[in-house]
């Protein structure tokens, strides 16, 4: 999960500064799905993550209450964003939910040749065959499977994977448009 956490913590504080409320509802709206951002986790990787050099932490005035702490981007943080985001790692890739997290600030990386690059891993990625089900080494197809529920999941995959193999190549020859 940190490195899940660590860029969506990057890629939300490239935006805008933050307080760290705010950004774990932005965190969690983003990745509820796969899981709640809790207190215990969001807070220790902010304090890492300023150790090193990837953000600080300012008091700024609440608008009623006591001051809050606000956190922002060092250059440092914003270079190692960008870096994450050119040369992700291999499950950022693989990963559907890594994938939806990495795909949310693929637009902060400027060089449209390096958006179309991570693209076209992904897009390589769901071109190799695959499936949740095989028989020994080989994947099973929906047409494969007798189990009504089975076929469920490889319907629902095969309808996302088309969809998104379909996005994926319009949005690679977009980018790859001279002009």
């Amino acid at each position: 999960m940190s490195g899940l956490l660590d860029l969506a913590i990057l890629g939300f504080l490239h935006e805008e500064p933050q307080h760290g409320y705010e950004l774990r509802t932005r965190i969690a709206r983003l990745t509820g799905h796969v899981k709640a951002i809790s207190h215990g986790t969001l807070y220790p990787a902010i304090k890492r993550m300023e150790a090193a050099g990837l953000l600080v932490r300012e008091s700024r005035q609440g608008a009623v209450a006591a001051p809050r702490h606000v956190l922002s981007l060092t250059e440092e943080g914003r270079r190692a964003l960008l870096e994450r985001l050119r040369r992700p790692e291999e499950p950022f890739v693989t990963d559907e939910n890594r994938w939806f997290v990495l795909l949310a600030f693929l637009r902060h990386l400027a060089d449209r040749q390096a958006q179309a690059d991570v693209l076209q891993r992904r897009l390589a990625f769901l071109r190799e065959p695959s499936s949740f089900f095989h028989d020994g080494d080989r994947p099973l197809r929906v047409e494969d499977v007798d189990d009504p529920f089975r076929r469920g999941v490889l319907t629902i995959a095969r309808a996302t994977s088309r969809a998104e193999l379909a996005w994926l190549e319009e949005t690679i020859a977009e980018l790859e448009r001279p002009g």
